[in-house]
């Protein structure tokens, strides 16, 4: 069997000094996150989120005027802790989303950093790079690891005007002498979301992860995001699999 991967950013890759500053104050904490299904469960399971996506945003959809194979909404502005009190459907999709991954056999992945390092020291690429790099290999220990056959993986990611170095990394860590990622197929491929319904459901977990990662990082500074931790943070923990945000 073959795994699609399917990652987008949550957090902010910008620095952070705190919620009051100034200027640095978007988020603690960056990474990645998305979900893995089996090869033969993406077709169906984009098919089905783009038929949940036009359901539970049919207003905004017909007032886009696009069609909505190419239309998105980010994952960031659906999920806000307003969104998440006022409206009960976004709650009851988003249990249905992750119940859906993991009946087809798949899992959700978040890996992420809390950030520490001064605006001075703070460095945007070598710090998606990082998170990159430490995805690829939770990807790649879950293929060699948690499946009996071990399996391959593809995956993908949005567009990133870094993609010719990360590509180039990726590629380092397929043919390492030592740790190599062996499961990895081939390099990378980023992809424009707005034409990808598998991609943008990674968006949207990548929204909630976001959120839940500031106030894991952060408690008594985000208390609006608890609403997450409420609704959704069992369940989360419950399909994700070699997943965290180091500290």
């Amino acid at each position: 069997m073959t795994y699609f991967a399917y990652l987008d950013e949550f957090g902010h890759v910008g620095p952070y000094v705190a919620r009051t500053d100034p200027k640095y104050r978007e988020s603690p904490v960056f990474g990645l996150a998305g979900f893995v299904l089996p090869a033969d469960e993406v077709r169906g399971f984009g098919t089905w989120f783009y038929q949940r996506k036009c359901e539970l945003l049919a207003f905004e959809i017909g007032r886009s005027e696009k069609h909505p194979a190419e239309w998105e909404k980010k994952g960031s502005s659906l999920y806000t802790a307003t969104n998440v009190t006022r409206y009960p459907e976004l709650r009851r999709f988003t249990n249905r989303l992750l119940n859906r991954i993991e009946a087809l056999g798949g899992l959700v992945l978040h890996v992420g950093i809390r950030k520490t390092a001064s605006p001075e020291r703070h460095d945007p690429n070598r710090l998606y790079a990082r998170v990159f790099l430490e995805a690829i290999k939770r990807i790649d220990q879950f293929c060699a690891g948690d499946c009996d056959p071990p399996e391959e993986f593809v995956l993908i990611l949005d567009e990133h005007n870094q993609r010719p170095a990360l590509v180039a990394q990726a590629a380092q860590s397929m043919y390492a002498r030592t740790e190599r990622r062996r499961h990895l197929i081939e390099p990378p491929f980023h992809v424009e979301s707005h034409r990808y319904q598998t991609l943008q459901a990674a968006d949207w977990i990548a929204g909630l992860v976001g959120r839940l990662g500031a106030v894991w990082a952060e408690p008594a500074v985000w208390p609006e995001n608890e609403v997450f931790r409420r609704y959704f943070e069992h369940r989360i923990n419950r399909v994700s699999r070699r997943s965290g945000i180091r500290h």
